[in-house]
């Protein structure tokens, strides 16, 4: 095995206390994901509404409460493969530091508290996190088994939180922006189909069934279909937005954006983890803050 090749394989930590075990085990670095709750506030231009504000940041709490309960359920029951996996081996169910007893109870309280904070956001709210909870349980039951349809869900997931962020908030999202959330979304889970696909030739390690029904041409092909789709769809909304036609000057950070992944892809084989990316990578986060504050101070000026 060559020295890249042993790079791949994750080095299991010690032991972990439960409770430090429990934490890992949420998955807090995936909370990332739940940014997209706060997509309706910014875009309608409410960034000054401090009660608005309040229903985004109970939105959040709620949807990383309840992914991470997706979590816990669906890290039970692939502990069998992800003991053999050389990176998913460390998760803490599959280590034994967390008992699925303790998982589940841990789940459950987990979404008590999900529907906690949205109830008093309206039934619009409601029914967007019973939808999202829906499709999260039908993915890791099923749909993740099922070749383009499980990267599929995974797009579904995120339109359904930055549709959910604008209810929480009451505020119209833009249906481009959807569509622009959709195909990130895509654009990401087929970088980490790539990434798995990369892993598991490497290590001849037995990967997920699903894997099968992909290879790596194909899975190129895709992420170049769909890297392309979203710079365009972005482009397109940002020639018609009724408030700010401005936002077009932000453009470049998203080509960019795009561009910088796919590199890190491709010559670095990252991409199997991408909030791992996204929160290491200098230049994404640097062009990630550029794009932020250019687009928020457009909204907020025109």
């Amino acid at each position: 095995m060559s020295m890249p090749e042993r790079a791949a394989v994750v080095a299991l930590p010690e032991r972990r206390s439960v409770a430090a075990a429990a934490f890992v085990a949420l998955r807090p670095r995936q909370w990332t994901k739940n940014l997209l709750l706060f997509a309706g506030i910014v875009f309608a231009a409410k960034v000054g509404d401090a009660w608005r504000w309040l229903d985004a940041v109970a939105a959040f709490g709620a949807y990383c409460a309840a992914s991470s309960a997706a979590y816990l359920v669906n890290d039970i029951r692939d502990a069998p493969h992800d003991r053999a996996h050389p990176v998913k081996r460390a998760r803490p169910i599959a280590r034994g530091e967390l008992q699925p007893r303790a998982a589940y109870v841990l789940a459950v309280v987990l979404l008590v508290l999900a529907f906690a904070l949205v109830a008093p956001l309206g039934y619009a709210s409601l029914a967007f996190l019973g939808g999202f909870l829906l499709l999260q349980a039908a993915y890791t039951l099923r749909l993740k088994h099922v070749v383009l349809i499980d990267v599929m869900t995974i797009g579904g997931l995120f339109v359904i939180r930055a549709a959910a962020g604008a209810a929480a908030v009451h505020v119209r999202i833009s249906p481009w922006l959807l569509l622009c959330t959709a195909l990130l979304a895509l654009f990401l889970a087929f970088a980490k189909r790539r990434g798995e696909l990369v892993l598991v030739g490497a290590e001849a390690t037995p990967g997920r069934p699903v894997l099968e029904g992909y290879s790596l041409a194909l899975v190129d092909q895709l992420v170049s279909v769909v890297a392309a789709s979203t710079v365009i769809a972005y482009s397109l909304y940002t020639f018609t937005a009724r408030d700010s036609k401005a936002l077009m000057v932000t453009i470049p950070f998203v080509v960019f954006g795009v561009f910088r992944y796919l590199l890190l892809i491709h010559r670095q084989n990252l991409g199997e983890e991408p909030e791992e990316v996204l929160l290491r990578d200098l230049p994404i986060l640097l062009c990630l803050a550029a794009w932020a504050v250019c687009a928020g101070v457009l909204l907020l000026v025109t």
